[in-house]
């Protein structure tokens, strides 16, 4: 039981349950300062139905709590303030920890439920681009914090593998292409051709036919076609694996567009048993006039489908093949419109589950506050800015630590964890400029910093030669560890709001906050003192460590032990 649903439960009894635990819960706030309390509850909501002032309500409940489970509780005005018993409280708190190791905080919300999670997605050919990073780091971070809660997540990277622009690149390629030079360097010269080809076709119009025909005998099956859209994918994905094995992120399925080439005509068969498909201007759409949308366009008036119809059946086939609990599409908050209306049209044909199909959107990045462009030319590679933060975080480990080991792996570590990090401590709704420099130092609320504090706890943990911790004198009433036992008592309630929100920024601004409480308590008290607190602290020291490590594996950063 954390602090909060320690209170929630006295207050609960208080009240005569007429509020649940849970519901008192939501009501709790934290105290500014430890001096003001350590949980308190304001009575504001009460007064309308109770008919009395907040104060008296509070003076009044005051004097029905039994008192004696914690340090003391005070009425202040419309709050009453509970102090918690530290020393108690502490032992507790760490032997949990200790106890469960990287396991603390697991919960089993999820009951074992399929979660398959649409992320990254990238354009076959083209290079990933820092525009890639949100919905990467989103969604394996979700996925991470869905596997700590009980859930099973499916990683699926819906490859952008499909469309007209392959039978662009097949001419482009057939015109000026080389087997060498894409095998040497396939994405940067397979986009050279798909350039060139754009630049190209401006005095000769006659390529568009010339791509038009290719993409018709992909479509229909053309060996040659069929082979190079292969060849073309395979180098794409091999230079994709690079990244993200930079990024640590794997994948379940890399099934794209492609996959659902055969899969289309059964949406458009139950469409039309449904009569749900209507004629406009010679297209077919559904009418979503009762939700407020657009109507969705199934098919243009040359017969040709669209994305909308390729993720109808992409959710038909998850639904079946993963029997979903939920179904994630991490996506950018530009295409809201078109998962309200996916989910419209999945209601409309009959199928509930469409309830359980979420949309996590996200702000955009922008570079010196400007929008990533692909037309404009401020496309910015992800590969180097991975690249340039490592580089960052190797001058300020040779500049803190120059005789460090493994040098090359920590600032690795360090860079790239720095720009997961600060992609994830934002609000994913939030968009945000980013400064390398800015990303990359060691103070602040970077990622950097957190790791750092980690590194710290380990570097006292190695000097006091301590692995083993006696769980039974683990007692501590120092103040000045106050505030990092409460945070770690939060931990499991933190993890379960992240889930719930689909909000990994919560688990990041945890982790800022216990590294900044960790580094206040390290600067206030003497640890390595021999004497019969010493067992206690570095219990504490080891708590901090596990849970910052873990807070950092959740967002999908690596938490190095020395730096």
């Amino acid at each position: 039981m954390n602090n909060k649903e320690q209170v929630a439960t006295v207050i609960s009894a208080a009240l005569d349950n007429e509020l649940t635990v849970a519901e008192v819960t939501e009501k709790l706030e934290q105290p500014k300062t430890s001096d003001l309390g350590d949980v308190a509850f304001p009575t504001f909501t009460l007064a309308k139905t109770m008919h009395k002032a907040p104060n008296m309500i509070a003076a009044d409940l005051l004097a029905k709590i039994d008192q004696d489970a914690f340090e003391g509780v005070k009425a202040v005005g419309p709050y009453l303030n509970f102090f918690l018993k530290k020393g108690n409280f502490a032992a507790t708190t760490l032997q949990a920890v200790l106890t469960q190791q990287a396991d603390y905080g697991q919960q089993d919300l999820g009951k074992g439920g399929n979660v398959p999670i649409d992320m990254s997605s990238p354009n076959i050919a083209k290079p990933i681009s820092m525009g890639h990073l949100r919905s990467t780091v989103i969604g394996n971070s979700l996925a991470n914090i869905l596997a700590k809660t009980g859930y099973n997540p499916v990683k699926i990277n819906h490859l952008g593998d499909w469309g007209t622009q392959f039978g662009k690149l097949i001419q482009a390629y057939k015109m000026w292409g080389s087997e060498e030079e894409v095998k040497a360097d396939p994405i940067n010269k397979l986009l050279e051709y798909y350039v060139r080809f754009h630049q190209e076709d401006k005095e000769h119009p006659e390529l568009d036919d010339a791509a038009r025909e290719w993409f018709r005998k992909l479509e229909d099956g053309n060996e040659e076609a069929t082979e190079l859209w292969k060849w073309f994918r395979s180098e794409s994905l091999k230079s994709f694996m690079k990244i993200y094995d930079e990024l640590d992120v794997e994948f379940d399925s890399f099934n794209g567009e492609a996959f659902y080439n055969d899969k289309m005509a059964e949406v458009v068969q139950i469409l039309e048993d449904k009569d749900l498909l209507h004629e406009s201007k010679g297209a077919e759409v559904v009418d979503l006039e009762k939700y407020n949308l657009n109507p969705a366009l199934i098919k243009k008036s040359d017969g040709a489908t669209l994305y909308i119809t390729r993720d109808l059946a992409a959710a038909i086939y998850r639904k079946r093949e993963y029997k979903f609990a939920q179904s994630l599409y991490v996506v950018g908050a530009e295409q809201l419109n078109h998962f309200k209306q996916l989910k419209a049209v999945l209601t409309e044909m009959g199928f509930e589950w469409a309830k359980d199909i979420h949309h996590i959107p996200f702000g955009l990045i922008t570079l010196n506050g400007q929008k990533l462009s692909t037309r404009s030319g401020r496309v910015v590679l992800l590969e180097d800015v991975l690249s340039d933060s490592t580089k960052l975080a190797m001058q300020q480990i040779e500049e803190k630590n120059p005789s460090l080991a493994n040098k090359e792996q920590v600032a690795h570590q360090v860079g790239v964890g720095a720009v997961i990090f600060h992609d994830l401590k934002n609000e994913r709704m939030n968009s945000f400029d980013f400064n390398l420099e800015e990303v990359v130092r060691f103070e602040g609320d970077t990622g950097p910093y957190v790791q750092y504090a980690r590194a710290r706890a380990e570097s006292i943990l190695r000097k006091a030669n301590k692995t083993d911790f006696d769980l039974d004198n683990i007692s501590i009433d120092d103040p000045a560890a106050w505030d990092t036992i409460k945070a770690l008592s939060e931990f499991g309630a933190t993890i379960k709001r992240a889930v719930a929100e689909y909000e990994p920024s919560v688990i990041a601004k945890y982790a800022i906050n216990l590294a900044r409480d960790f580094n206040k308590y390290y600067a206030n008290s003497k640890i390595l003192v021999e004497d019969d607190g010493l067992n206690a602290r570095l219990a504490l020291v080891k708590s901090v460590s596990i849970v910052l490590k873990e807070s950092l594996r959740l967002l999908g950063v690596q938490s190095p032990d020395e730096m």
